[in-house]
C-alpha cells in the first residue's frame, strides 16, 4: 500500500442535527491515529463513514490511494473492531475468526457443509484458512481458545477473538470503535499494550475511536481531538498536551483537568484576583484572558496566590491538593508525596507556579501569543 487514509471534507447530518462539519485528515501508511472527544462529538459517525456503514452527505474517503466513498463496506478492504465484539454466539472462536476469510475465499457451495466436498480444490482452501486463523491466534496468544464459544470466554478473550478476526484478513486499514470500553481497568491496560504490539507487527493503518484520553495518549502516533463535529487539533500526544491550540483541547487532555483562571492583561503581566502575575501577554492592557495552569506546574510557596485547602488526595507517589482561591476559583496542584504531611483540609496556603510555562487563551478560547517570559517566581 502506497497511501494511508485521506478524509476530505466529510459532512453528515441526521435531520436537523449536523453531526460532522467538513472533517478532513490524512493518515500516513501504517499510522495509528486516535479520534478522541466527548460523547456526541461525531467520532463514531466518522468511523462508520470510513467503513462504509454510513453514507456521507459530502466529502471523499480514500484508502490506499483508492477513492472508496461510494463503495460498499465489503469492497473497501477494511476490518472493523466493535465495542460489543460482534461475535457469532453459535460459532467457536476459531470459526468466528475464519468467517471473513470464508466469505472472501470460498464459494457459496464451499461454505455449505453437505456440498463443499463436491467442489474441486475446496479442501485446500479450507486448510489455508485454518492455517491463517491459527497464525493470527498464536499472535494474540489465544490458540488454546479456538474451540470455545464466546459464552465460554472472558471479556478480554472475546476482545482478542474480535481483534483476531480483523487481523486475519490483512486489510488495508483497521477501524476500531472503543474496543476496550467493556473491560475492567486492569484488563484495559493489558489489552492496550496488546493492540499497540499488534499494530507494530502488522503495520496496518489504524483509526481508533475512544473517549478515554489515556488510551489516546498512550497508544497513538497522533491524536485528533473532535468536538461538535469538527477536528480541533491533530498532533503527536506530547505536542497536543504541551502546545494546545485551543482552551477546549487543553481542558480535555490531561488529568487532573487543567486549572483555568480568569485574568486581565496589565502592563507588568496579568492581574488575577487582585494579584499581578508575571505572565506577559502579547495583548494590550485591559484585555480579558484565561490562564491555563497544569497541576504539575503549581507548588506550595511562602508567597503567591492565597488559597484554602479543601481536600488532599494521596496517590502513592504523589498527592493532589484541591484548593480554592479567594476569588472562589478551584485549583488542583500535583505535588510530590513528600509534601503530603505539610497540608490538610482547612489549611491556608500560597500557590506559586512556573509562570512562564502557563498557557494563555483569549475570550474565544484560541491560544494567545506570549511576550518573552520572565523568570520563575
Amino acid at each position: 500500500m502506497t497511501d494511508g487514509i485521506r478524509i476530505e471534507g466529510i459532512s453528515k447530518g441526521f435531520g436537523a442535527t449536523q453531526v460532522l462539519r467538513g472533517v478532513s485528515a490524512t493518515l500516513a501508511p501504517g499510522e495509528f491515529l486516535s479520534l478522541v472527544g466527548p460523547s456526541g462529538c461525531g467520532k463514531t459517525t466518522l468511523l462508520r463513514i470510513l467503513a462504509g456503514l454510513e453514507p456521507a452527505d459530502a466529502g471523499r474517503v480514500l484508502i490506499g490511494g483508492r477513492d472508496v466513498t461510494r463503495l460498499r463496506p465489503a469492497e473497501r478492504d477494511v476490518a472493523m473492531v466493535f465495542q460489543n465484539y460482534a461475535l457469532y454466539p453459535h460459532l467457536t472462536a476459531g470459526q468466528n475468526m475464519a468467517v471473513p476469510l470464508a466469505m472472501r475465499r470460498l464459494s457459496v457451495l464451499e461454505r455449505m457443509p453437505l456440498l463443499r466436498h463436491l467442489v474441486p480444490g475446496g479442501a485446500g482452501r479450507r486448510r489455508a484458512i485454518l492455517a491463517d486463523v491459527r497464525a493470527a491466534a498464536d499472535t494474540l496468544r489465544i490458540g488454546h481458545l479456538l474451540d470455545r464459544r464466546p459464552a465460554q470466554l472472558s471479556g478480554g478473550q472475546r476482545q482478542r477473538v474480535a481483534l483476531g478476526r480483523a487481523l486475519v484478513r490483512r486489510p488495508a486499514a483497521f477501524l476500531m470503535d472503543e474496543p476496550l470500553s467493556n473491560l475492567d481497568a486492569e484488563l484495559r491496560a493489558q489489552t492496550r499494550k496488546e493492540i499497540v504490539d499488534l499494530h507494530r507487527r502488522a503495520g496496518v493503518t489504524t483509526v481508533y475511536v475512544t473517549h478515554d484520553q489515556v488510551e489516546a495518549m498512550t497508544m497513538s502516533d497522533r491524536v485528533a481531538l473532535m468536538l461538535d463535529g469538527r477536528i480541533l487539533q491533530v498532533g503527536a500526544p506530547r505536542a497536543m498536551y504541551d502546545d494546545p491550540c485551543d482552551l477546549r483541547v487543553a481542558a480535555f487532555l490531561g488529568s487532573p483537568r487543567i486549572n483555568t483562571l480568569a485574568a486581565v492583561v496589565s502592563p507588568g503581566g496579568v492581574s488575577v484576583a487582585g494579584a499581578l502575575l508575571p505572565v506577559l501577554a502579547a495583548a494590550p492592557p485591559g484585555t480579558p484572558v484565561t490562564l491555563g495552569v497544569r497541576a504539575k506546574m503549581l507548588r506550595l510557596a511562602p508567597s503567591g496566590m492565597p488559597a484554602m485547602v479543601e481536600h488532599v488526595e494521596f496517590l502513592g507517589s504523589e498527592v493532589l491538593v484541591h484548593a480554592r482561591l479567594a476569588s472562589k476559583e478551584a485549583m488542583v496542584a500535583r505535588l510530590p508525596v513528600t509534601e503530603a504531611g505539610r497540608v490538610g483540609a482547612g489549611d491556608r496556603v500560597h500557590l506559586a507556579a512556573d509562570w512562564p510555562g502557563v498557557l494563555l487563551f483569549g475570550q474565544d478560547g484560541a491560544r494567545m501569543a506570549r511576550r518573552p517570559a520572565l523568570a520563575h517566581v
